[in-house]
């Protein structure tokens, strides 16, 4: 078993990766500002670092000893980024950058960054997004995803850094927190359970590939204390579901109809995103992941029983 570092354990996927990663039995190092007062993740066999991310020492004293590091920090999304693009480069891209620095020099077996499956691919044609898919980002926060990953070659060829960047879809899952603005799945059915109104962006045409969380992270988990072959992999589901099709497959979960609020679909937003995952099927194996309607159910009954 391995020494784990997860930065960014109390968000929404840093807190499943750390329960599931203590569940292996790995060391686990848990680091995170810690600013909502409550720990997302439910294990306490592990150590638990507050800590700042903008600050390079306490990223420093954290990322010492360790042999696995996973970045799963994220300050902004594609909805709050747009509002002010220099905040990504200020705080994801600079700290980033200093912790794939970081890294290199304490000599960590291999960093997991989580990057972007869907804005760092851009509007482009196409049914499916494989990884050599030249990547187009027009939004921030894409281009800030796909600025880290050039870093990453960067202390790869010059300083040896191991490093994988995890494409990740659109995952949703139960303790995703609705106030990030991320996530349909998650927002809508936080908005029915406190009757709020429920708003689609655009027409309802939006494509995207969904995956649950737990299967996400069990997919990441396959990757531990294995030889990637590659640098970069597309970790989604690998099939495409419209927005519309979202909310009418809650409405049969939830068993009741709401009305919907149409609002206009920013700009940087994409039409079609759909992963083509044969690159991590082929090392790894595949999945018997949940559908869409088992992983929102499951979901909405860990949302109402909790």
């Amino acid at each position: 078993m391995a020494r784990c570092l997860v930065i960014g354990a109390n968000g929404f996927l840093g807190s499943r990766l750390t329960d599931a990663l203590v569940a292996s039995g790995h060391e686990v190092t848990a680091f995170d500002r810690f600013s909502r007062g409550t720990r997302a993740f439910s294990s306490t066999d592990l150590t638990i670092v507050p800590g700042d991310f903008l600050s390079v020492a306490d990223l420093a004293a954290a990322v010492a000893g360790q042999e696995y590091v996973f970045h799963f920090l994220s300050t902004t999304t594609p909805a709050t980024v747009d509002a002010d693009p220099t905040i990504d480069l200020r705080t994801n891209v600079q700290q980033s950058v200093e912790l794939l620095a970081l890294c290199a020099r304490a000599g960590i077996r291999r960093l997991f960054y989580a990057s972007s499956g869907g804005a760092i691919y851009g509007p482009q044609p196409g049914a499916t997004f494989v990884e050599d898919t030249p990547a187009a980002p027009v939004s921030p926060y894409g281009i800030g995803k796909l600025t880290v990953e050039r870093y990453i070659d960067y202390y790869a060829a010059t300083a040896g850094l191991a490093a994988v960047s995890l494409r990740i879809s659109n995952p949703y899952g139960a303790n995703a927190n609705p106030s990030k603005r991320q996530g349909v799945i998650p927002i809508t059915l936080n908005r029915i359970l406190r009757a709020e109104p429920i708003v689609q962006l655009g027409d309802g045409s939006m494509i995207r590939d969904y995956i649950h969380v737990d299967d996400l992270i069990r997919r990441i988990l396959r990757m531990v204390d294995a030889e990637p072959r590659h640098r970069v992999y597309n970790l989604g589901s690998g099939e495409g579901t419209s927005v519309a099709e979202v909310l009418a497959t809650v409405r049969d979960v939830v068993g009741r109809d709401f009305p919907v609020r149409t609002a206009p679909k920013p700009a940087t937003f994409v039409d079609h995103v759909v992963l083509d995952v044969a690159r991590f099927v082929d090392e790894f194996g595949a999945d018997d992941d949940l559908s869409l309607t088992e992983g929102i159910a499951r979901t909405w009954m860990e949302m109402t029983t909790a």
